[in-house]
């Protein structure tokens, strides 16, 4: 049993976690169905009563409710991962980026996923914060519904279902990642 825990209290390689994600894809394919995180909003406006004042909410989301059991099970794995499975709470990422970023000022990078210096209640009232919280969030809000969909909709779902639109925005995600790296996150992380 303890081998097990820690088989997968550690990450998946490639050659595991790929084959499973191509078999899940392969199965939403076969029963017609598209894997997107982002569309979970529009069903859940819908089922507010959201279509009774913009058209775009104006669907059958009952077709739908399979996908907010899977991003139910998104949360709730995660949930298990971190509080059960993990051992340790350090990212592991190589030291050239541990440099870099203690370079631009990020305290102990690597300690937790993401920078508690920046992402936490106290920063929020900052520009710094609201740059990285607040203009962050509505950036990625706004990139998903303009893109038609969000990184794993697009990049998992529709590439695997060889759809030319999915394949121009997971082009565009990977030039804006790079842009943000390193021309927009230096600057950011100096204010």
């Amino acid at each position: 049993m303890n081998n097990l825990i820690e088989f997968i209290s550690q990450p998946w390689p490639w050659y595991v976690a790929g084959p499973i994600i191509a078999i899940i894809m392969f199965i939403l394919l076969w029963f017609g169905k598209s894997f997107g995180i982002s569309a979970n909003l529009r069903t859940m406006c819908a089922m507010a009563g959201g279509g009774k004042s913009c058209d775009f909410f104006a669907f059958d989301w009952k077709s739908q409710v399979w996908n907010l059991v899977f991003a139910a099970g998104l949360i709730l794995g995660g949930f298990i991962a971190h509080t059960y499975l993990m051992p340790s709470y350090d990212v592991h990422i190589s030291e050239a980026t541990i440099n870099e970023l203690s370079q631009m000022g990020i305290d102990d990078p690597g300690k937790n996923i993401v920078p508690e210096q920046i992402f936490n209640w106290e920063s929020l009232f900052t520009l710094k914060g609201f740059i990285f919280i607040i203009v962050g969030g509505f950036l990625i809000g706004f990139g998903t519904r303009y893109a038609g969909g969000c990184t794993s909709g697009h990049a998992i779902s529709g590439l695997s279902d060889l759809q030319l639109p999915s394949l121009i925005a997971v082009i565009g995600f990977f030039i804006g990642g790079l842009a943000m790296t390193y021309f927009i996150l230096p600057h950011l992380l100096a204010l």
